[in-house]
């Protein structure tokens, strides 16, 4: 399966399935849906959408419109398609498929330094052990609506830690008072930075705190070294977009959920 997901991106220059899905492979977590050979692969990670995929030398001969008829007879509703690509357009038009969500990946390649006016109050500092369950408290309630980052748990923060991208001092948080109020958690993979999730508790929000927080991330990923820096975001999320926007971020791909409604 990770192996036919890494030559499709190869060929189609975006992964066919996101982050989790490549962790729980990895992990051998419970799948809902697996069906794959050396052609074909789909696969659902508990109560996510679907995404599958079709190796580009048997493409255009009706197996992907096959295995995507395949699900639905299965109860599956919602699939990703990233990239939006027009292959898969099409697939989630013959299927009478309707385009719900858009996420955007938004990306900066070039190199400024963010200064930032300081918040009274407010400071940012490196990620510490007992932080742990502050951020999942703040990732919690910044995400409520988000159905992927609001469920993050123990577990999954674990499971991130665990992975070869990991750099604890990648993460930050913002403390006022003695309390976490806010975090940034950066990436770094294939010399690729990226803003992985900013947080920000909701009694915090109008002091510039996720601002101030992005900036910081933003200039630490600069003096790693990194030659772009990536981010993902609701295509809806105005207020997060004028920021990243502001900070000179302009969109570079998108991932639509297209779903099955049922009348």
């Amino acid at each position: 399966m990770l192996s036919l997901a890494e030559l499709v991106a190869n060929h189609d220059g975006v992964a066919p399935i996101n982050e989790a899905t490549t962790i729980a492979l990895q992990q051998s977590d419970q799948l809902r849906v697996s069906i794959f050979d050396e052609v074909l692969a789909a696969v659902a990670v508990g109560d996510a959408p679907a995404e599958f995929m079709v190796h580009p030398r048997y493409r255009r001969q009706g197996r992907g419109g096959a295995l995507l008829a395949e699900l639905l007879d299965l109860g599956e509703r919602r699939f990703w398609a990233h990239g939006d690509l027009p292959g898969a357009q099409k697939l989630a038009e013959n299927a009478g498929l309707l385009a719900t969500r858009t996420l955007l990946k938004m990306q900066l390649v070039k190199r400024q330094q963010y200064g930032g006016t300081p918040i009274k109050g407010v400071q940012i500092r490196p990620f510490d052990e007992t932080d742990v369950l502050a951020i999942l408290d703040i990732n919690r309630l910044a995400f409520s609506d988000h159905p992927e980052q609001g469920a993050m748990d123990l577990a999954d923060f674990d499971s991130r830690r665990q992975q070869s991208w990991f750099r604890p001092e990648g993460l930050f948080v913002a403390e006022k008072s003695g309390q976490v109020v806010g975090f940034h958690w950066t990436k770094i993979e294939d010399s690729i930075g990226e803003v992985y999730v900013v947080g920000v508790h909701p009694e915090a929000h109008g002091m510039g705190i996720g601002t101030a927080l992005t900036g910081h991330g933003l200039n630490y990923l600069w003096d790693a070294g990194v030659s772009a820096i990536d981010l993902y975001v609701e295509s809806k999320n105005n207020l997060a977009l004028s920021v990243y926007e502001g900070l000179g971020f302009t969109e570079a791909k998108r991932d639509v959920l297209y779903e099955k409604v049922i009348d």
